[in-house]
C-alpha cells in the first residue's frame, strides 16, 4: 500500500481489474451493495491537504494507525495524526483506519496470534491518538497473496486474535486483503468490512467488498503526494470523524 514503493508495481503488474460493483444480497451494510459511491485515497509518503483531496474529487481517506517501518524514512505520512483528521473533518472528509507495520518477509501476520498481541494494542492506541472513536472498524492489513496453508497456519490465528482484541476494546474488524483472503476470513466469521486489493485476485472483486483498491496505474499525485485510489461500494466504509462514535452519515462526493 506504499505509494512511493508500490508493491503492486512489483507484484501485480498486469493484474486485471473489474471496476463495476458486485451486487450483494442479504448482507451487512458494510458490504458492497451496488454501484461505486465515490472514491477515497490511501497514502504514506506524505499528507496532502484537505483542499487538495477535495479538489481531486475524493470523499475521504483511509489512513495508517501504524508507525513507519524502520529505515522507511520516506513514510512521512505514517501514522495519521489528530491534526490531520480534524482538518479533514472540517473540510467534510472523514477518515478510516488501517494497521500495517511490516511487509513481505516482515509481514505482521507471519507472527500469527503472537503478532496480534503486539500489533493490535498499537493499532488501538494510534487510532485513539488520532481521534478515532470506538464502534468503528480498524482494517487489518494482509498485504500479500497467501497460500491456503499460510492463511490457515498464520493469517487466521493472527486475524482472530487481532479481531478479538478490537472487539473487547469496543471496535469492529475490517480486513485488507485479496479475494481469497477475504473469502477465507468470511468463511471463518472474521470481519465485517472488507478492503480488497488485486494481487492474486485474478480480476475478480469479492461480492462482500466494501472498498476496492485500484491498480498501480490508477495512482494519482495529490498535493505532491503519490496516493492510491480506492472505489467505495458501501455507504458505511468504516469512516469516522474525531470524537464521534456513531457511524457517520454517508459522505458525499465533493465538488470542486
Amino acid at each position: 500500500m506504499s505509494p512511493s514503493f508500490s508493491r503492486r508495481g512489483l507484484f501485480k503488474a498486469g493484474a486485471l481489474v473489474l471496476t463495476a460493483g458486485a451486487i450483494g444480497a442479504a448482507v451487512p451494510s458494510a458490504a458492497a451493495l451496488g454501484p461505486v459511491r465515490g472514491t477515497i485515497i490511501d497514502f504514506s509518503a506524505g499528507v496532502p491537504s484537505p483542499q487538495a483531496i477535495k479538489n481531486a474529487g475524493h470523499m475521504g481517506a483511509i489512513r495508517y494507525v501504524s508507525d513507519k517501518r524502520p529505515g522507511a524514512t520516506w513514510m512521512t505520512g505514517k501514522p495519521v495524526t489528530l491534526n490531520e483528521t480534524k482538518a479533514n473533518a472540517a473540510a467534510g472528509l472523514p477518515t478510516a483506519s488501517v494497521y500495517q507495520f511490516g511487509r513481505a518477509e516482515t509481514a505482521d501476520w507471519k507472527q500469527g496470534a503472537a503478532g496480534a498481541a503486539v500489533h493490535a494494542p498499537k493499532a488501538i492506541a494510534l487510532h485513539k491518538k488520532a481521534g478515532g472513536p470506538t464502534k468503528r472498524p480498524i482494517y487489518i492489513a494482509i498485504d500479500d497473496n497467501p497460500t491456503r496453508e499460510q492463511y490457515t497456519r498464520q493469517i487466521r490465528p493472527y486475524l482472530q486474535a487481532f479481531s478479538k482484541t478490537l472487539e473487547l476494546a469496543g471496535y469492529q474488524t475490517g480486513i485488507y486483503g485479496n479475494y481469497n483472503t477475504i473469502e477465507w476470513a468470511i468463511q471463518d466469521g472474521i470481519g465485517k468490512y472488507f478492503w480488497m486489493h488485486d494481487w492474486g485476485s485474478n480480476g475478480k472483486i469479492h461480492p462482500r467488498t466494501t472498498i476496492h483498491q485500484l491498480p498501480h496505474g490508477k495512482q494519482q499525485t495529490i498535493g505532491g503526494v503519490i496516493v492510491d485510489v480506492n472505489e467505495v461500494y458501501a455507504e458505511d466504509w468504516g469512516q469516522w470523524t474525531p470524537g464521534k462514535s456513531a457511524a457517520p452519515a454517508p459522505a458525499k462526493k465533493p465538488t470542486t
